[in-house]
């Protein structure tokens, strides 16, 4: 079992900033409000399924939009390419769930049972009643993580603070306590027990993130030029004839995942950057520069092979590439949002028969109208018709039957459908078809 060293650097404060943000986000959004009016849901984040609606804050996404949720998962997308084309899995050592969630598994557990050398000593030593209960109350404790994750993650589906009611006193639907349990089973088992197996043995990105990569990607790198040779180091040797590395293992106790960044870059490495923290501080109290593991390219380790200057080179065909597909479909997407009309019309013409003649000779056709009212208020639409000077128009069920301009009426956030009769007089029709329009 990998037992991880408590660190403390710049990576590893940003790690707690990353680490609090990303999950004050998931378990407090549910229960942000946002007022949109009489008889709207006034939960800020809602994926309402009964409703068939998403809403997020001030947008409102309806089932015909869905392209705005191919959008936003092309935009996650591409976004996680652009960042691993300059900065290797950044993603994996920051933001993926999986990390951040080990994480916390792993302040509950030195809070419990002490940093790496007290953990180690505890898994070897035999079972006592301390060591019952320190397990115990771990796990414990971790259940609790686990539960409060997969009931966050319902309160997205449905009010928050009604279904919390609901779920403690056991009147919520029995998919609501079906869900937590699968998603605290699946939180307990990944991230507290499972751990960086997940990412060796499951996760698909390593292997992937090859094609995203190239020689001027940043990732964590061992200064191999600068620390080898690697030897012990006593107070007063001399720095003379041997690397900057004095193989402490610093940087392999505080990896998460086990491996020995010295060995070279591996498919293992997550970028969590906890290394370069340890190994600054061995620097540091030996009195040598920092850098010695630092986020490095392999061209810059070839330009330092050839005497040359290192360089970071973030702007290369592949990311501006990566900038122009964000840049593009972001560009659409708030373009569309931001014109978006709150009226939806569509017209469907009767099949079968195509026109009737009627008894005085005029011909009239039928047509199905639907209007998607997306305000928050009643609304009233006239409908006027185009192309043919002659002909009437009639609306069926409204409340003008007949008449140049019959009005109908549409309850708010709703879908109506409604019957058009259009009818010309006998002889006005000098072709087979005429082109009309609704208005």
């Amino acid at each position: 079992r990998i037992h991880p060293k408590r660190v403390r650097g710049a990576f590893r404060s940003f790690k707690w900033l990353v680490m609090l943000a990303t999950l004050g986000i998931y378990y407090i959004t549910p229960w942000l409000r946002w007022d949109r009016g009489l008889g709207a849901p006034d939960q800020a984040v809602l994926i309402d399924f009964p409703a068939r609606r998403f809403y997020f804050f001030f947008i409102e996404i309806w089932p015909q939009e869905i392209y705005y949720i191919a959008g936003v998962l092309i935009l996650a997308g591409i976004g996680l390419f652009l960042v691993t084309s300059v900065f290797g899995r950044a993603w994996c050592g920051y933001s993926c769930p999986q990390t951040v969630w080990v994480d916390l598994f792993l302040v509950v557990e030195r809070a419990i049972e002490g940093d790496r050398s007290a953990r180690i000593r505890l898994d070897s030593a035999p079972m006592t009643a301390s060591k019952a209960g320190k397990r115990i109350a771990k796990h414990i404790v971790w259940l609790l993580i686990a539960m409060g994750t997969g009931g966050a993650w319902v309160f997205y589906y449905v009010d928050a603070p009604t279904l919390a009611t609901q779920l403690v006193t056991f009147t919520a639907q029995p998919i609501a306590y079906i869900t937590i349990a699968v998603l605290t089973f699946t939180t307990y088992t990944l991230g507290a027990l499972m751990r960086e197996q997940v990412c060796t043995y499951m996760c698909p990105w390593p292997r992937i993130q090859g094609a995203m990569m190239d020689e001027e990607s940043l990732t964590v790198t061992y200064h191999g030029d600068r620390g080898e040779p690697r030897q012990p180091y006593r107070k007063g040797d001399t720095w003379d004839d041997r690397g900057d590395c004095i193989d402490c293992n610093a940087c392999v106790v505080s990896c998460p995942m086990g491996i020995d960044i010295r060995d070279g870059q591996q498919f293992e490495c997550i970028t969590c950057s906890l290394c370069i923290d340890a190994c600054d501080e061995v620097m540091r109290r030996i009195d040598r520069p920092r850098g010695l593991i630092d986020y490095d390219s392999l061209a810059n380790a070839e330009r330092r092979a050839k005497g040359e200057s290192s360089a970071i080179q973030f702007f290369r065909p592949r990311t501006l590439i990566y900038l122009g597909i964000l840049t593009l479909v972001g560009g659409i997407m708030l373009t569309t949002l931001l014109t978006r009309s709150d009226t939806d019309i569509n017209v469907l013409r009767d099949r079968n028969p195509l026109f009737t003649r009627l008894s005085d000779g005029s011909i009239r056709n039928g047509y199905t109208f639907k209007v998607l009212n997306k305000a928050r208020a009643q609304r009233t639409f006239s409908i006027t018709l185009d192309g043919i000077d002659d002909a009437t128009l009639g609306v069926v069920g409204s409340e003008n039957l007949s008449g140049s301009s019959p009005f109908v009426t549409v309850k708010p956030d709703r879908l109506q459908s409604f019957r058009l009769l259009v009818t010309v007089p006998k002889g006005v029709l000098s072709e087979e078809s005429e082109d009309i329009r609704f208005i």
